[in-house]
């Protein structure tokens, strides 16, 4: 920072030495040499105008205006002499004065917009002559408009590309806090659930059937420590990303789950009361972890409604590998939309949810024959063609 500091004030130092060498050699040179040599000069103050952009203008300022009032009097009255002539010099404060409106704050803008015009058009106005006195002030003036309007544009794109980051980070954080939610949602409930049942079972068996209410308890003590494990994962994944940590640091502490873990799934199910007959058909493969995570979901989901709400003591669960999508059932027999619990919370907003992220369908509601069915489709990735080898 030092340095930096040290060097911007050196080129403001050099600017103002190279200012005195111009306003010095004015008897030996035209007065459009000294105005295009003061706009070349104005480049050593680009440190300064980073650090401190009005005192880098106000040493434009006393730079070109010394340029002016250095220039001999038998040049003012020549026909040479116009803003193309030692006038050109302001051009250097104009280039000053864009960037200071691009940078600073609208109030330091106004004010330094205020005073560059008035020492521009005093000066110009004094040492200008005859007809070219009007000339010379309106392309002054219109040469600090545009300067400004540069500065103008370049601040309002600056803060319209940091307002659209700031929208792009606040809808990133809503949409991940929306995946936790999810994910929270689908693996507390279904475990809840469970628990509940199992806890209701065991409380009613307890004194008359001693070994079902042990099953039950052993139940309820598996589900907890699994849920625990869960939350666990998402807590320390969420800390350490929250302390920067690194890719391979954030990895969690097991593998999401996917279908390979429906059988899992199916025997806590049956654990709670309802048995769960799986069926798979088409080519078993392994999907990608998104798609495989979010089926999962899906029929953790429909699983823990059916057995919270359905009355029912079995249910279905249908995987179909397709060539171009996934499909993904779920039905039972229970007492379909009346007691389902895909019509009330966010049971249902989370399947739309996933599917909807992954394009897919998503289709629930009641059967005709009776029960339930929730049924998704996601679609596939094409798989990678490995090239045969030419014998």
């Amino acid at each position: 920072m030092t340095r930096t500091k040290a060097v911007a004030w050196a080129g403001g130092t050099a600017y103002l030495l190279v200012v005195g060498l111009l306003v010095g050699a004015a008897t030996r040179a035209s007065g459009t040499a000294h105005g295009v040599g003061a706009l070349l000069a104005v480049s050593l103050l680009v440190g300064v105008a980073r650090r401190t952009p009005l005192v880098a203008l106000a040493m434009a300022l006393v730079g070109s205006t010394a340029v002016v009032v250095g220039t001999p009097s038998s040049l003012h009255k020549s026909l040479a002499v116009s803003y193309q002539g030692q006038f050109l010099s302001y051009l250097a404060v104009d280039l000053v004065l864009g960037f200071l409106v691009a940078t600073c704050t609208r109030r330091v803008s106004i004010v330094a917009v205020a005073v560059s015009f008035a020492v521009q058009l005093l000066v110009i106005g004094v040492f200008a002559h005859g007809d070219n006195l009007p000339v010379n002030e309106v392309i002054a003036l219109l040469a600090m408009s545009a300067s400004c309007a540069a500065g103008l544009l370049s601040r309002e794109r600056r803060e319209h590309a940091v307002a659209l980051r700031s929208q792009e980070v606040a809808e990133a954080v809503t949409a991940e806090r929306l995946r936790i939610a999810r994910e929270l949602h689908d693996m507390v409930a279904h475990s809840i659930g469970i628990i509940a049942i199992q806890a209701g079972v065991g409380s009613r068996v307890i004194q008359t059937q001693p070994a079902e209410a042990r099953d039950a308890l052993r139940a309820i003590e598996a589900t907890s420590r699994e849920t625990l494990s869960g939350l666990r994962r998402t807590l320390v994944s969420l800390r350490r990303a929250e302390r920067g940590a690194t890719a391979s640091e954030q990895s969690p502490l097991a593998p999401a789950p996917g279908l390979a873990d429906i059988e899992r799934l199916a025997a806590a199910t049956a654990g709670a009361g309802v048995r769960v007959d799986v069926r798979r058909s088409g080519n078993p493969r392994p999907l990608p972890a998104d798609i495989d995570l979010s089926a999962y979901r899906l029929v953790q989901e429909a699983l823990t409604n059916v057995v919270r709400h359905a009355d029912t003591g079995s249910c279905r669960v249908v995987i179909d590998y397709g060539n171009e999508e996934l499909s993904v059932e779920v039905v039972d027999d229970g007492s379909g939309a009346a007691g389902n619990g895909l019509t009330h919370g966010f049971g249902l907003v989370g399947m739309r949810e996933r599917v909807g992220l992954l394009h897919g369908h998503l289709s629930v509601g009641p059967r005709p024959e009776g029960g339930f069915r929730v049924a998704a489709r996601l679609p596939l990735p094409e798989p990678v063609g490995v090239p045969v080898e030419a014998r």
